[in-house]
């Protein structure tokens, strides 16, 4: 069998879906804004398969036509399909439970994707500054 930890894969097992867990995210989760992404974040005790479950919003009230927003959601799921694993998941800590993460783009230009998943990483970079700081106070 091949290790799934390193197969650049999105499955359904990473994709948030529980309305649970979306409430508590937008209730209680921390953010930041690097343009152009929002990006939703909170650590919680849950089993799973997974180290993060994520799911990408861009809103209905700025792309009116589906067509321009499942574009850009393709584009945002693809650069962070192809990132996750070397930018989230190997520095996240293990010890911090179940991390659910939301990526809403907030720009208001439709992107390309070498711009998308150099925004994306730079996400990453920012995310793991955040986190890393609460990681040597506990």
């Amino acid at each position: 069998m091949i290790n799934q930890k390193y197969m650049y894969t999105f499955r359904k097992e990473e994709r948030l879906c529980s309305r649970k867990h979306l409430d508590l995210l937008f209730k209680n989760g921390s953010s930041f804004l690097l343009y152009p992404f929002r990006i939703s974040y909170l650590f919680v005790d849950a089993s799973a398969d997974v180290q993060a479950q994520v799911v990408i919003n861009v809103p209905k009230r700025r792309y009116k036509r589906a067509v321009d927003r499942n574009l850009l959601k393709r584009r945002i799921r693809e650069a962070y399909r192809l990132n996750k694993q070397d930018k989230l998941y190997l520095p996240l800590p293990t010890d911090r439970g179940l991390l659910l993460f939301s990526i809403q783009f907030v720009g208001k230009n439709k992107y390309e994707f070498a711009f998308i998943e150099k925004k994306l990483n730079a996400t990453f970079k920012r995310f793991q500054n955040l986190i890393q700081p609460d990681e040597i106070h506990q």
